[in-house]
């Protein structure tokens, strides 16, 4: 039955989901086409039992009333492989080495925002479970699709909606991978291995977060809690066993390197430092400021709490505090300035700086901007300036060359260390496979059982004591349990055997076929219609 060709993906999907407004099922009448080919004259006779097609326009058509129910042929025809179909990890992804960061900083999301973004990706049709992986250098969503072309075109559109960039735009920067390579990619982010500074530790720190952060939050499921906390492992061994991180740098440590490159050797000790923050990011660039040399510093925060905290830290530093009320003055003082905020709006425009006191004449009269901060805290205007260089993110990439020969060697070590862990997760997500067939298994057993008890007590008469029918009761339940202890052990596998696997899914597909469990609705089709009517509600 070639029904592949008159009905598609999409079509199936909306007969096979009982649409139950009669809109949507005057809409679903319309996409059936040519119904007087061979085959198709049943598949119209189901739609007009199930009322999608009215009965009255239904009594030109001739139907023969023998044929197998057009369900049942769709089921085996090639138009159904999109409800067997098994869910796909799927890593949709915007990263420095690909899109500009006008375009990433309209796409962050705050930690704070992360369990409501994916509530929101894990409500659209095709996305069972969601995490969102957002720092300066990466915006990347990863998901369990139901369906792979239909779960990307959901969170595609859900980012524009978003972030207000057009879905052809997104299309032009963006990254896909699936399964295998999603897996391979997580592993070498986690690494460092697709930092801009090879071996970076501070992006394990923000996978770790990503973890922390979904514990808890309904979509943040198996699948994906396994994928990241796997990640973390991969991260951890990758720093131990190849030393990578070794002489490598961080984001404020490229910042760091990057400033002092653009400035005169000879002013490195004079040079005047201005750091806008004091988080994360902000104390990174303090701490390596110190290590380069910087023994004096303003650090401009909101409060005085963290810089304090900084000061007891690093006691041989002066770090002079001050709120944000004079920020200009003190970038007007200032001959280079690191700004690290969580601001969504830019803190220096051209306006601000056009009329700040030029900078020392030891750093050659030129102010240097050196924003590492995603939304950028300082608008690209200021660079219009002649005696201003303003670098961002994307411009720490001349960092990256140092020691690279050697960093390469390490990657390349971190990389069989990748292959290694990605077939360990791989066989551990594919003995998941197995899970239900193992609850359909003990379902089926168990229906037989009550069937076959509630006969041999009705036959006993009315009048049987309790405990006679609990002995009865649990004589079934030792024999069904012992007649399903063997399969179970063969359908059970820890996946560190890839011949065990094997043997496990060979047995699962065999059980599958013996007590006809697949003839039930499929376990994807089943998630994707309980999805569509949630939504409906």
């Amino acid at each position: 039955m070639a029904v592949s060709t008159s009905v598609s993906g999409a079509k199936l999907e909306a007969l096979l989901l009982k649409s139950s407004s009669s809109s949507s099922r005057a809409s679903s009448a319309t996409r059936v086409s040519v119904f007087g080919k061979p085959g198709v004259i049943e598949f119209r006779r189901t739609l007009i039992q199930r009322g999608v097609i009215r009965c009255e326009a239904a009594a030109h058509d001739p139907i023969n009333t023998t044929s197998v129910s057009a369900l049942e042929q769709l089921k085996t025809s090639a138009a159904d492989r999109y409800t067997k179909e098994r869910s796909s990890i799927v890593v949709i992804g915007l990263s420095v080495h690909s899109t500009p960061v006008e375009m990433r900083e309209k796409l962050a999301i705050p930690e704070a925002e992360w369990p409501q973004a994916i509530g929101e990706l894990c409500g659209l049709n095709h996305i069972e479970e969601a995490a969102v992986l957002s720092t300066c250098n990466r915006m990347e969503i990863y998901v369990v699709a139901l369906s792979q072309h239909r779960g990307v075109k959901e969170v595609t559109e859900w980012m524009s909606k978003k972030s207000g960039i057009p879905v052809s735009e997104l299309c032009q920067h963006r990254f896909l991978l699936y399964n295998k390579d999603a897996t391979q990619h997580i592993f070498e982010v986690s690494a460092g291995l697709d930092s801009l500074v090879l071996g970076e530790g501070q992006i394990l720190a923000q996978v770790k977060q990503v973890v922390k952060v979904g514990q808890g939050v309904n979509g943040f499921g198996r699948n994906i809690s396994g994928l990241f906390k796997h990640a973390i492992t991969v991260g951890k061994r990758v720093r131990t066993e190849t030393n990578i991180a070794a002489g490598a740098v961080s984001v404020s440590s490229a910042a760091v390197e990057l400033a002092l490159m653009k400035l005169p050797e000879a002013s490195h000790d004079n040079a005047r430092m201005l750091v806008v923050g004091a988080g994360k990011m902000g104390k990174l660039v303090i701490k390596h400021l110190v290590a380069k040399g910087c023994i004096k510093m303003v650090v401009v925060n909101r409060t005085e709490e963290r810089v304090a905290a900084i000061r007891e830290e690093l006691k041989d530093v002066e770090i002079i505090y001050k709120p944000l009320s004079e920020m200009l003055s003190c970038a007007g003082e200032a001959d280079v300035i690191f700004t690290s905020t969580a601001s969504e709006n830019p803190l220096f425009l051209k306006d601000h700086v056009k009329d700040l006191p030029p900078a020392s004449q030891e750093v050659g009269g030129l102010r240097l901007f050196v924003d590492i901060s995603v939304p950028r805290n300082v608008g690209s205007c200021v660079s219009d300036l002649d005696a201003v260089r303003v670098y961002n993110v994307d411009d720490l990439k001349e960092v990256v060359a140092a020691n690279k020969e050697d960093r390469l060697r390490k990657a390349m070590e971190a990389q069989a260390i990748i292959t290694e862990e990605s077939k360990q997760f791989e066989a551990w997500r594919d003995s998941l496979e197995t899970v239900p067939t193992i609850k359909k298994l003990r379902a089926h057993a168990e229906r037989i059982r009550v069937a076959e008890l509630e006969k041999c007590l009705g036959k006993m008469g009315d009048d049987i004591p309790k405990k006679t029918r609990r002995a009865v009761d649990d004589l079934s339940r030792g024999i069904v349990n012992k007649l399903l202890h063997g399969p179970m052990q063969h359908l059970r596998c820890d996946g560190s055997d890839s011949r065990t696997l094997s043997e496990t899914l060979e047995n699962m597909h065999a059980l599958n076929r013996m007590f006809s469990l697949e003839t039930e609705i499929s376990v994807l089709e089943e998630k994707i219609r309980a999805k569509v009517e949630q939504n409906q509600k």
